[in-house]
């Protein structure tokens, strides 16, 4: 490019710029500045409050009948009738369920059978003994008198001992005998179902036509007048819990009621499958608990500190928990928080707030982010 070319580029390029720098000055239009945040007021600030509260663990589990039972039978038979329905009480030793006892009325009347036979027995063996030591007794003197040969003597005493046998024999049947109609009347008494004790029966798991097997629950029958309270803590916090403590303890049952219950039993094995152990609390009668309904127990451990704020300052995004914290220059900014244990209208903040911090006492639905919170 020549130098003539360059001198009339540059004189372009300082025209330009120079109007340009006319226009910008002739439009009267200034640099644009951030706008100041809006002004709230009437807004009520609480400080949150770092407080020394009581520390516990907190269990969960389910109420059961402090004595319970599983009736089943012993023998195999047909039921032929069933007496009782859920929610019937019983007395200890009615019969519940009766079973077909045909078989084992046989085996108890062969058995009796049996021991009339070994009565007749005895009396046979009895009197053949009574003979051979009478006859023993007649040859005793004939021998002494060298009356007999020692061969004859022999064979008396021999007889004398055979007898004894047999009558000895006799007798052990006879015992042997009466132990099987003992046996055969038990197993008869097995065909009725009796209640182990005073309850309730919870549970009627069979009909009359139905087959009856060893071992086959057939009712579930429960004491209503004690329960427990049974509930899995883990190893990890298992030395907060001491025997023989009382124990706070709530039942969905009865709303936000607390009853005291008392620590019975802490199973000494852990369940290596959740690697918890398994407390046992009796809880004080109440006609409103059943077995089977959800509870929780608390067990203290001290204290420790935490920070709480009213129920009223928090706000729910979703499954989130948030608050609005305002910071030093006044503005209002919404924070997320993780949330603890509610206590009345205080709930505990765990994570995401600290001592001292202020926030909005009532949040209500606005969007207040970003706003400057002025006097109330």
């Amino acid at each position: 490019m020549s130098n003539a070319k360059r001198f009339l580029v540059g004189t372009l390029l300082a025209a330009l710029l120079a109007m340009a720098s006319l226009l910008t000055g002739c439009s009267g239009e200034k640099p644009k500045t951030a706008s100041a945040p809006d002004v709230i007021s009437g807004i009520a600030l609480v400080t949150a409050q770092s407080t020394a509260v009581p520390d516990y663990v907190e269990a969960i589990g389910t109420v059961r009948a402090a004595r319970s039972a599983q009736l089943a039978s012993q023998v195999l038979g047909t039921i032929t009738h069933v007496s009782v329905h859920e929610g019937d009480g019983v007395r200890r030793g009615q019969v519940l369920i009766t079973i077909d006892e045909a078989q084992q009325h046989a085996a108890y009347q062969s058995a009796k059978a049996g021991v009339q036979a070994s009565h007749e027995a005895i009396a046979a063996a009895d009197a053949d003994y009574a003979l051979a030591e009478s006859t023993m007794q007649r040859y005793q003197m004939l021998y002494e008198k060298k009356s007999v040969s020692p061969h004859e003597y022999d064979e008396v005493k021999a007889r004398l001992a055979s007898a004894k046998a047999r009558r000895d024999a006799a007798h052990a049947n006879q015992e042997q005998a009466d132990a099987a109609v003992a046996e055969a009347n038990t197993v008869v008494g097995f065909t009725k179902i009796r209640a182990p004790f005073d309850g309730l029966v919870i549970a009627k798991l069979v009909d009359p036509g139905a087959m009856a097997a060893p071992g086959v629950p057939l009712l579930i029958v429960e004491d209503p007048s004690r329960f427990r309270l049974e509930v899995m803590v883990d190893e990890s916090q298992i030395a907060a819990v001491q025997m023989g403590t009382e124990v706070p303890v709530t039942l969905d049952s009865l709303g936000s009621q607390v009853i005291t219950g008392k620590l019975v039993q802490i199973v000494p094995a852990a369940d290596p499958a959740s690697r918890s152990f398994t407390v046992k609390i009796d809880l004080p009668p109440n006609p409103q608990i059943r077995s089977g309904i959800f509870g929780r127990a608390r067990f203290p451990r001290g204290e420790r500190e935490s920070v709480r704020v009213p129920q009223t300052a928090l706000l729910r995004r979703g499954q989130l928990d948030a608050v609005y914290v305002v910071g030093k220059d006044d503005i209002a900014t919404l924070r997320y928080v993780t949330l603890g244990k509610a206590d009345g209208n205080q709930v505990e903040v765990l994570s995401g707030l600290d001592n001292g911090e202020r926030i909005i006492a009532q949040a209500g639905d606005r969007e207040l982010s970003g706003r400057r919170v002025g006097a109330p």
